[in-house]
This record gives structure tokens, sequence and C-alpha cells, in this order.
């Protein structure tokens, strides 16, 4: 299986192997892992601060600039198994 169809497949597995809602850090942290392997480096102007999830959202993925899409397809995997050990049914 090819990086992206792994990344692909960790992906959907995310939204429904887990049984418990991971912490806003480890959602943040998907959140930038995923749009930093699926759109590079980003580009958009930041939120008001006192748009906060967006701000937080925002500032996740800006955190990985120059990373390249296939490192973060990596992690993003990584991350998702450790997720699946901690909050999936076993």
């Amino acid at each position: 299986m090819s990086l992206s169809e792994r990344f692909e497949a960790a992906a959907a597995e995310v939204k429904t192997v887990l049984t418990e809602k991971p912490t806003n850090e480890e959602l943040l942290e998907l959140y930038g892992l995923f749009k930093q392997a699926k759109e590079g480096d980003n580009t958009t102007a930041q939120p008001w601060a006192v748009q906060l999830e967006a701000s937080a959202k925002w500032k996740a993925w800006t955190a990985l600039k120059g990373t390249s899409k296939d490192d973060a397809m990596t992690k993003y995997i990584a991350l998702v198994d450790s997720l699946k050990a901690k909050y999936a049914t076993k």
C-alpha cells in the first residue's frame, strides 16, 4: 500500500475506530498534520484572536511550516496508530 493510501485509510479510521474523543491537543495535532499533508504550508490569513477555534487550528497548521507532505502523512499515520491504541476498543 502506498503512503497516500495508508494516509487516506488512517484519515478514514480516525473517524470510525476511536471510541473516545482524543484531547484537544491531539485533535489539533491531527488537524495540523492533515492540512499539511493535503495542502502543504499554510498560506491563509491568520484569524482574529477572538475566533478561538479557528485561531488554534491555524496555529497548529502553521507550526508545521516546512514539513514535507510525505513527512506530514507519515506523522499523521503514526499519530492515528497511537490514538487507536489509546482510545479504540480493545
